[in-house]
């Protein structure tokens, strides 16, 4: 078999973000497969490349993977998708996978390659590197990320607050990705910990529907979408007999 996958990273939502390598691959007649959460449902990675002005060949395919924790649930979903996939790949067909952000980054391609991998060893695979949301929401902020010796995390939010809590201590800075479910106790703990003035908030980054809050408590209370990050900078958090290059008195 000489076909092959590729997971292409299309950035987070600005087609000006799409990589010259991601590009070629989407004009090289390959066949396009791109995530939805229910059969005809809306891809967010696919309307990036629509907003590119991009027109989806004859042969792309819709693999479905639903909003769900149940891990047995969702082998169902990936096992199905990436037989789709091999049967493309075994009929000597290259299969682009559309992703969002980074497709080496909290990204449903790994689990779809992985099992594509298990299926068939001699699966030729291969991931293209891309712009991730926390990386494109920090430049659209203008909030760097880090600077000469800064220390930086990033997590799901739903590692939940008590490991937030430790984290903010530990780092410099931290990316919390996925916000929404835990939105309301991540504020009152940045309110606790005098740390609002110095977070952001940013929906579907470098997207036409981009959001950025820098006044971050004014979300308590609200509905936001799942594609939102907070960045947070401690300046307050020691270092040793530093706090953040300054020698405690």
């Amino acid at each position: 078999m000489t076909a092959t996958l590729y997971g292409a990273s299309l950035g987070p939502g600005d087609p000006g973000l799409i990589t010259r390598k991601t590009w070629d691959l989407l004009h090289s007649g390959a066949d396009w497969t791109y995530p939805v959460r229910k059969k005809q449902g809306k891809s967010y990675a696919l309307n990036i490349v629509l907003e590119a002005g991009l027109v989806p060949p004859d042969n792309h395919t819709e693999l479905v993977f639903p909003m769900t924790h149940d891990r047995e649930i969702l082998a169902k979903y990936w096992l199905r998708a990436a037989e789709q996939v091999l049967e493309k790949l075994q009929a000597g067909r290259d299969v682009v996978f559309l992703v969002e952000g980074d497709a080496s980054t909290y990204s449903t391609f790994q689990h779809l390659a992985k099992t594509v991998a298990a299926l068939d060893s001699n699966a030729q695979i291969e991931t293209i590197a891309g712009v991730s949301s926390f990386n494109a929401a920090a430049a659209r902020a203008k909030m760097p990320l880090a600077d000469t010796d800064d220390t930086i995390a990033i997590i799901p939010a739903g590692y939940g607050i008590e490991m937030i809590d430790k984290m903010l201590s530990d780092f410099d800075t931290l990316i919390l990705l996925k916000v929404k479910p835990l939105l309301d106790d991540i504020l009152r703990l940045l309110e606790h910990k005098d740390l609002l003035t110095q977070s952001c908030f940013i929906e579907k980054a470098g997207s036409s529907e981009e959001r950025i809050v820098h006044d971050v408590l004014s979300l308590k209370g609200q509905k936001v979408n799942y594609l939102s990050l907070l960045m947070v900078h401690n300046s307050h958090r020691m270092r040793g007999d530093l706090i953040r290059g300054c020698r405690k008195k």
